[in-house]
C-alpha cells in the first residue's frame, strides 16, 4: 500500500517533524533562499522579505558553485536536473600569457570524480530555478519589502518592513554587502574599504564572436580560457554549447569608491588597461555590446568580530557576514553552507533552547569561512604576481588550487556531527549596541 501523500505529493513519512520555529529572512539572494529551503527541510517555517518588486529581470552574469554547494542542491528534488542544461560543461581551463602564448592546461576530470558536480552558469537563470523551488517547498516570499528596522528581545526577534511589524523566533540578515542587519549585530556602521582592484565584466550572445577569426575558437562549444599578466587576469568562458559568452578581467584600481559602486563600462578605458595584450582579448572587449559592459569596483571588509546579535536572535549570513573576492570562487557556495548550517542548528537547539542555535552556527562556520576567504587573495596573487620569466619552468605554479577541505565538505552532515561540542564551547563576544534602527530603507538585493 502506498504511503499517505500530503497535498504537495511528498510522503507524510518523509516530512520533517515540525519544530514550531519561525524564521524571517531579509534578502532573497543565494544565502537567503538556501536558508529558507533548508529551514523548511528541517521542520521550521520560513518567510523571506525581498526588496526587489519582481523576479522577471535576470540580473548579473557568471556565478560558480563548487562541489561543496552542489551537495546542497542535490538534496532539493528536481533542482540538479534543471541546472544541468544551463551550466558550463568544459572539462579544462587553458592558461595563456597576456600575449596569447599557451602556458598550461588544467583539467577538472579527477576533481569532479573525487568531489562531485560543479555548477557554473548565469546568476539570474540559476537564481530563478532556486527561487521557484523555494516557492514550491512552501517558503513565503514577500517582494517589494523595505526593511527599516531590526529588533530583538529575550523571547523574539523581528523587523519593521513597509511599516509593518513582523515577528519571528529568529531573524537572518541575508541582505548582502550593504546589510542593515549588520548595524544591529555590531552596534555600529561597518564601512567598506577599497580593495585596490576593480573588474570589467560582461555576459553576451556569442554569435558575433563566432564570425571573427580571432575569437571563433573560443565559442566552439563550451570553453574556458584565462590570460595572465602582471596585476591583471582575464577569464572568458563560453556556455550552452558556445551560444553565450561571459568574460571578466581584474586589474589594479586605487580609487576610493563607495561600496558596491558599479557603472556602465567604457570600451576604450578597458582596452587601455589591456594595452599590449593579445588581440583576441581586445576583440572580446570591443565586440561586447555597450549595454552589457560593466565596470565594478571591488571593496572588502575586515572579518567581523561576530555575526550574531547580543541576544542571539539575529544572525548575518552570506555576503552580509563575509563578502568574498571573486577569485575565491566560493562566495555563493559559502553562502549556501551558511543556510544549511543554520537550519541544522535551529533543529538541534529546538524552540526551548533556540537562543543556542545562532551562536553555535557562528561557532561552526566562523573559522572555516575566514580560511576560505583567504583563498581569494592567494589565487589572485598567484596569477598577478607570478614570476612570468620563469613560469615555463614551473607552469603548475598558476594552477587553480582545488582544495579537498573546501570542496569535499558537507555542511549539513558537518553541522550534525559537531553541534553538541560546538554548543558547549560557544562564548559570545561583548558588543556594545548603539544602533537599533537603520539609517535608510534596506537593500535586500537578490544579486
Amino acid at each position: 500500500m502506498a504511503p499517505f501523500m500530503d497535498g504537495d505529493g511528498v510522503p507524510a513519512s518523509e516530512k520533517p517533524k515540525r519544530t514550531g520555529i519561525h524564521v524571517v529572512i531579509v534578502g532573497a539572494g543565494f544565502a537567503g533562499i538556501t536558508a529558507a529551503i533548508e529551514c523548511v527541510r528541517h521542520g521550521h517555517t520560513a518567510q523571506i522579505l525581498e526588496s526587489y518588486k519582481n523576479t522577471n529581470v535576470q540580473l548579473g552574469d557568471i556565478i560558480s558553485f563548487g562541489s561543496n554547494s552542489s551537495r546542497i542542491f542535490g538534496r532539493w528534488p528536481g533542482v540538479p536536473k534543471k541546472l544541468d542544461p544551463i551550466c558550463h560543461k568544459s572539462d579544462k581551463l587553458e592558461y595563456r600569457y597576456w600575449n596569447g602564448e599557451h602556458i598550461y592546461t588544467q583539467y577538472w576530470g579527477s576533481e569532479q570524480q573525487n568531489f562531485g558536480e560543479r555548477y557554473n552558469g548565469h546568476r539570474g537563470e540559476i537564481h530563478k530555478i532556486i527561487f521557484d523551488h523555494a516557492v514550491e517547498q512552501g517558503v513565503d516570499i514577500k517582494l517589494g519589502q523595505q526593511v527599516t528596522e531590526f529588533f530583538e528581545t529575550d523571547t523574539e526577534a523581528g523587523v519593521i518592513s513597509n511599516g509593518e511589524r513582523i515577528v519571528a523566533d529568529v531573524v537572518l540578515g541575508a541582505d548582502g554587502v550593504r546589510s542593515k542587519a549588520r548595524q544591529l549585530v555590531l552596534g555600529y556602521d561597518d564601512k567598506p574599504k577599497a580593495s585596490g582592484y576593480a573588474i570589467y565584466r560582461a555576459w553576451m550572445d556569442s554569435s558575433e564572436l563566432a564570425k571573427n577569426d580571432l575569437t571563433k575558437d573560443l565559442v566552439n562549444g563550451d570553453t574556458h580560457t584565462g590570460w595572465l599578466g602582471p596585476d591583471i587576469h582575464f577569464l572568458a568562458a563560453s556556455i550552452k554549447g558556445g551560444k553565450e559568452f561571459s568574460w571578466v578581467f581584474t586589474h589594479k584600481d586605487e580609487r576610493d569608491v563607495q561600496e558596491g559602486w558599479s557603472e556602465p563600462g567604457n570600451h576604450e578605458d578597458a582596452c587601455k588597461i589591456l594595452e599590449g595584450w593579445a588581440p583576441e582579448v581586445h576583440t572580446i572587449v570591443r565586440m561586447t555590446p555597450p549595454d552589457k559592459l560593466v565596470d565594478w569596483k571591488l571593496v572588502y571588509r575586515d572579518p567581523l568580530p561576530t555575526w550574531v546579535s547580543p541576544k542571539g536572535r539575529i544572525a548575518l549570513i552570506g555576503d552580509a557576514a563575509h563578502p568574498f573576492l571573486p577569485t575565491s570562487i566560493q562566495g555563493a557556495s559559502q553562502a549556501m553552507e551558511d543556510g544549511a548550517t543554520v537550519a541544522v542548528c535551529l533543529e538541534r537547539a529546538g524552540k526551548e533552547h533556540i537562543e543556542d542555535a545562532l551562536p553555535t552556527y557562528e561557532k561552526i562556520r566562523y573559522e572555516r569561512v575566514k580560511a576560505v576567504q583567504k583563498t581569494g587573495e592567494t589565487t589572485r596573487d598567484a596569477w598577478h604576481k607570478a614570476d612570468f620569466s620563469k613560469l615555463k619552468e614551473n607552469p603548475e605554479a598558476i594552477k587553480l588550487k582545488r582544495e579537498e577541505w573546501v570542496l569535499n565538505h558537507d555542511a549539513e552532515t558537518h553541522a550534525y556531527n559537531v553541534y553538541d561540542e560546538a554548543v558547549k564551547s560557544t562564548e559570545r563576544l561583548p558588543i556594545k549596541v548603539t544602533l537599533a534602527k537603520t539609517a535608510e530603507p534596506g537593500d535586500a538585493s537578490m544579486v
